[in-house]
């Protein structure tokens, strides 16, 4: 079993910031890429960020020069850096990894998700 634990999410002011953090753990052999999606209320989720295992980035545009991912590999752990944060980037945040397994099988998991509100 492999499970995707968030943390970090709540309610921030707009220009304030948050980090959120996703640790992997359970049956795991290597974790490939990385990622958080967000999803606000009556839109489809969407990517904000992916990181490789080598550490190579892409960001949605809307996010660029605002957020910053990165991973802690011996950790199995993930980060959202978010600065700046505007009204709009109130979602719900997960975090999802594709993960080898110690059975040799690769799959995306889920995190359960994380609120992050951006509201004065």
């Amino acid at each position: 079993q492999v499970q995707l634990v968030e943390s970090g999410g709540g309610l921030v002011q707009p220009g304030g910031s948050l980090r959120l953090s996703c640790a992997a753990s359970g049956s795991i052999f290597s974790i490939n890429s990385m990622g958080w999606y967000r999803q606000a209320p009556g839109k489809q989720r969407e990517s904000v960020a992916t990181i490789t295992r080598s550490g190579s980035t892409n960001y949605a545009d809307s996010v660029k020069g605002r957020f910053t991912i990165s991973r802690d590999n011996a950790k199995n752990t993930v980060y959202l850096q978010m600065n700046s944060l505007k009204p709009e980037d109130t979602a719900v945040y997960s975090c999802n990894a594709y993960i080898t397994t110690i059975a040799r099988t690769t799959t995306g998991y889920w995190g359960q998700g994380t609120q992050v509100t951006v509201s004065s």
